[in-house]
């Protein structure tokens, strides 16, 4: 054995052990925080309010210690509350405190590597993973599959195609002629539903990882934008590239773009629900443990919730860097940065030629600006004089020849002596054929506004009639306007309807 072998191995598995996950494992208090973190975080509750999680490790200290345990002949518990416990997980990178987008609330979540060490610790203490058909076949059936994807001859990829329909069609043949259906018996059922658990319990720790991967880019890149070294658009080409490739280069990453596919058919999921509903429908269920056929009817769920907290991670990445582009000013922060160092470098110069005890003049008020140049020119303090007053008219000027009166507005009184005249002495009269009957002069389209407002003086009614006048322009243009039937009062009758304002 070589000796640089050995040392190369040696380091190899020093870093291994480096790792959070296996740190958690190797601690002596590792069965008391793999039992608490189990309990506290579940399928059904990935999140939990951060007093609830201190209430009830808490809680589970109190029972541990008044059932014996902790004791030094005993397995010992760790020392503390739960707060400190809790803060010494976070810092261990087992747990993650943060905001929930929900409610505003400070929650944790176990890390990709709390999860993984839990997945560990429920398959070793758990049922033992055998070598059976159901593993054998999973793994030849992906080696298949792989030797096909890999392979682009056509003919090859042809022949297996037609194998595998005329295989297809003597099974179908045979059941169409009366043929039994082969049983499988329940100890090869019992080892296909561990495999499938075996393969559902990696799901959540390749979800936890990405999710996590999302926000180390997202510390990243805001570091780089805060840094101001390179373009701003540079660094977010980078960002998008480097989410494409969490997807395709990273085993956690092609297993949640699978597990996205999935979700984004509901098809997909409605047939995975029926199916996992047949499974748990069989007797052979029955010799299931209940924490087995529980983890069976939570996969779809798991599946979700895994896809979610990624979604979400994303969610919160993007609105980080988008808020970060919005609001960063390079020059105010190198601004702020300079002040800063020149603080520092104030305290360094005062701090070797003071003395302990020495009183500290306080900064009273800020500094004042030293103003070099003032303005040797103001604005004229005299207030702006009114204009020119208008010049008396004297009626030399000559006056225009057109008739400027006849585009003004309404006529009144002669609308008003035209409606008495046109009443001759009865009681009501009917306004649209008041204004037919007007001459050309009082029949515009602006005295028929008029008119209609001297038969509302008078006091008017309206019919339900609709009637079509004719009015004409000052430059004997007509224009038709449609208007419904109004009968006012005799002006002449109304007293004090005279005035004419």
């Amino acid at each position: 054995m070589a000796t640089r072998g050995v040392e190369g191995a040696y380091q190899g598995a020093l870093r291994a052990f480096q790792n959070p996950m296996l740190a958690l494992l190797h601690q002596t208090h590792a069965p008391f925080v793999v039992t608490v973190l189990a309990m506290v975080f579940t399928a059904e509750r990935p999140a939990v309010a951060v007093a609830d999680a201190h209430a009830e490790i808490n809680d589970a200290l109190d029972q541990l210690r008044a059932a014996g345990y902790g004791d030094e002949d005993n397995q010992p518990l760790p020392a503390g509350t739960a707060r400190d416990l809790c803060r010494q997980w976070v810092q261990a990178g087992w747990l993650v405190r943060q905001v929930s987008a929900d409610d505003d609330a400070e929650v944790y979540r176990l890390s990709a590597y709390g999860v993984g060490a839990l997945e560990v610790a429920g398959r070793v203490g758990g049922t033992r993973t055998r070598v059976s058909e159901s593993r054998v076949r999973t793994l030849l059936e992906a080696i298949e599959r792989l030797a096909q994807d890999a392979d682009p001859d056509l003919m090859s990829r042809m022949v297996r195609l037609h194998e595998e329909i005329q295989q297809r069609q003597r099974e179908l043949t045979r059941l169409e002629k009366g043929g039994a259906v082969e049983t499988v018996d329940d100890e090869q059922l019992l080892e296909a539903a561990e495999n499938v658990l075996h393969l559902a319990r990696e799901l959540p720790a390749d979800f936890a990882r990405v999710a996590e991967s999302i926000k180390a880019i997202q510390r990243d890149v805001v570091a780089e934008l805060r840094h101001d070294v390179r373009p701003t658009g540079e660094v977010l080409r980078e960002y998008l590239a480097r989410g494409r490739r969490i997807l395709d280069a990273t085993p956690e990453g092609r297993a949640f773009a699978g597990a996205l596919r999935l979700i984004g058919d509901p098809a997909q999921i409605d047939g995975l629900w029926d199916r996992l509903r047949t499974v748990l429908r069989h007797r052979f269920t029955e010799l299931l443990p209940q924490q087995q056929r529980r983890e069976l009817t939570e996969i779809s769920r798991r599946i979700e919730q895994g896809v979610k907290e990624v979604l979400a991670a994303q969610r919160q990445a993007s609105h980080v860097i988008t808020t970060q582009v919005r609001n960063h000013d390079p020059m105010r922060d190198r601004q702020v940065d300079e002040l800063l160092r020149d603080v520092m470098s104030g305290l360094h110069r005062w701090v070797p030629g003071s003395r302990r005890g020495e009183a500290v003049e306080p900064l009273r008020r800020l500094p004042v600006a030293d103003v070099g140049h003032l303005r040797q020119r103001t604005s004229d303090p005299r207030p702006p004089q009114p204009p020119a007053p208008l010049r008396d008219w004297d009626g030399s000027d000559d006056l225009p020849a057109a008739d400027t009166r006849a585009w003004g507005g309404p006529r009144y009184a002669e609308l008003r002596a035209h409606l008495e005249a046109f009443a001759d002495g009865a009681v009501a009269v009917d306004v649209v054929a008041a204004f037919r009957a007007a001459d050309e002069e009082i029949r515009r389209p602006v005295d028929l506004l008029g008119l209609l407002e001297v038969a509302h003086g008078a006091g008017m009614t309206e019919t339900t009639e609709v009637a079509v006048v004719e009015a004409v322009r000052p430059d004997r243009t007509r224009r038709r306007f449609a208007l419904g039937g109004v009968v006012t009062a005799n002006p002449a009758r109304v007293d004090g309807s005279g005035d004419d304002d």
